[in-house]
């Protein structure tokens, strides 16, 4: 597995108060989205997670960043309050070394059990009907460019949280 890689983007969240670098990530041996840990006090748990399988950020596509919800010893991460989203807020993708924003608007923010989060239906929502096919990323049908974030929600069971907030972004013109 290829570890996180540096990318020339950064995430800002207005409402949040986020502003992160993103790292480029990709699957894990048990095929899911890696979303790198480090010992405490590593700028990994302060970054986002873009799946490289996936779109690129601003592509006509569907291009999927993660974050945690806090660190080892519970202490809020980046995305520690992304349910409190709502539709209309505004997730710029800043483009290092230069002046230039891809700037999405949140549609809507989804609660799923992580059941429901691993249905295939809901992953092709959530990572574009490509890397959920095997096929690579793919465009969209609406031929929109849309931005996916995702985070740990609810109670740990068994060591992992039991649910997954999503947010769904589509590019501004």
């Amino acid at each position: 597995k290829a570890g996180p890689v540096s990318v020339p983007l950064e995430l800002e969240i207005p409402a949040l108060k986020v502003n992160a670098p993103i790292l480029g990530v990709g699957l894990t041996v048990d095929n899911v989205m890696d979303a790198p840990k480090g010992p405490i006090g590593d700028p990994l748990w302060e970054s986002a997670y873009w799946y490289r399988g996936g779109g690129i950020p601003g592509d006509v596509g569907t291009a999927t960043l993660a974050a945690h919800v806090n660190d080892p010893l519970g202490e809020p991460e980046i995305f520690a309050n992304l349910e409190d989203l709502q539709p209309g807020d505004l997730i710029i993708i800043h483009l290092k070394y230069t002046t230039m924003n891809i700037s999405f608007v949140v549609d809507q923010v989804k609660l799923y059990s992580v059941e429901e989060s691993s249905d295939p239906a809901v992953l092709a929502q959530i990572y574009g009907i490509g890397p959920v096919s095997g096929s690579g990323p793919q465009p969209s049908a609406d031929g929109l460019s849309h931005l996916t974030l995702i985070t740990c929600a609810g109670t740990i069971v068994n060591g992992e949280f039991d649910h997954h907030t999503v947010v769904y972004a589509t590019r501004t013109k």
